[in-house]
């Protein structure tokens, strides 16, 4: 069964603002390799109509954390610790009958592949309108036109005839519309963006950041916007927290963390994509190596094995103790600030350009 027990340190009180506060997050998964702790102590808030980007590669916790948040994790296999509250309301002690009023109601989440989170087997008319009469009790009639309304506000054209439609019958872009349709049919003041645009041309990409920045404006709604994708995060994002292995190494807001960011693993995703302005004949630099196993995750910065500053701290502070990651602008790194400054400056600046 789930576990879900309140750790022993006292939880950071909520920021100013805040809609969903998270608090030493941690989940780990029962598998028959052994225990993978996905999620290791990880603390965010969320304000009201902002948007929070979360970036990290693949297997950081991105989608885990968020999937928590929906209570969706498998009972039987899944240990969860922690807190995390929803406008007042504490999540990991809900039971699943109050977590399906708050699915799709007060919050919902946008899937990267709409193809596969769609039923093929119901018109997305149908799949659009059926939790609307749900959770608000309308009519057959006013879930419909609710459906239509907001079919037209993503932009599908001619809505009336694709209500009736299935999903295959909709290009890529136009099922990743009508996932949007879905996530605000009941106005949710909390809506996921699991990447939304990854299978996504760069065109209709722009597109969705834009509907998705629009909506957010009209309704209200507080955004966590999951992506490996700095450049996309840049464009949606007001604050932003990355992760690396379970665990959140930086966070600030979007403007600081990617005009100044103070950690090395923020460097080398930074330094490892391409830049406007930039020769288009030089290299690239990717991270070393590769993540580490959660099953195993090493000691200490379980960044330190990538990490090519070690030798700057000295000793093996950086492969024996957990650097913490402090309220506010911060990034969780035994380099002190003087040594990040400077590296920063004479070294990794110059790549970015």
């Amino acid at each position: 069964m789930t576990t879900l027990t309140k750790t022993e340190d006292t939880p950071a009180p909520t920021g100013p603002g805040a809609f969903l506060s998270v608090r030493d997050l941690r989940v780990q998964f029962s598998t028959e390799d052994g225990i993978v702790k996905a999620v290791d102590g990880l603390s965010f808030d969320v304000e009201r109509g902002k948007t929070l980007g979360i970036v990290g590669e693949s297997g950081s916790g991105k989608s885990v954390t968020n999937l928590t948040i929906l209570g969706l994790h498998s009972k039987k296999t899944t240990t969860i610790d922690g807190e995390i509250n929803l406008d007042g309301q504490e999540l990991l002690s809900a039971s699943e009958k109050e977590m399906e009023k708050l699915r799709g109601n007060k919050v919902a989440m946008i899937f990267q592949d709409p193809l596969t989170a769609l039923s093929p087997y119901y018109t997305v008319g149908r799949q659009l309108s059926e939790p609307f009469m749900k959770h608000t009790g309308a009519s057959k009639k006013e879930a419909k036109g609710r459906a239509i309304e907001m079919l037209t506000k993503v932009g599908i054209p001619q809505p009336q005839t694709r209500f009736n439609d299935y999903p295959h019958q909709f290009s890529g872009g136009m099922r990743q519309r009508a996932m949007i349709a879905m996530a605000l049919m009941c106005d949710p003041d909390l809506l996921i963006a699991d990447e939304p645009t990854t299978a996504l041309d760069v065109t209709v990409q722009a597109q969705i950041l834009d509907l998705l920045k629009d909506l957010q404006q009209e309704f209200g709604s507080a955004i966590i916007f999951i992506t490996h994708d700095l450049g996309v995060i840049s464009h949606m994002a007001d604050d932003l927290l990355v992760m690396y292995a379970g665990r959140a190494v930086e966070r600030g807001s979007v403007r600081e963390v990617i005009k100044e960011p103070q950690h090395p693993y923020t460097w080398g995703l930074l330094s490892s994509m391409p830049h406007l302005g930039g020769d288009v004949n030089e290299a690239l630099m990717p991270i070393p190596g590769s993540p580490p196993s959660l099953l195993t995750p090493p000691a200490g910065c379980r960044f330190h094995p990538r990490c090519g500053f070690t030798d700057t701290v000295g000793g093996s502070l950086c492969s024996t103790e957990r650097p913490l990651l402090a309220d506010g602008r911060a990034a969780a790194c035994h380099l002190t600030a003087e040594q990040k400054q400077t590296i920063f400056i004479d070294q990794i600046k110059p790549r970015l350009g």
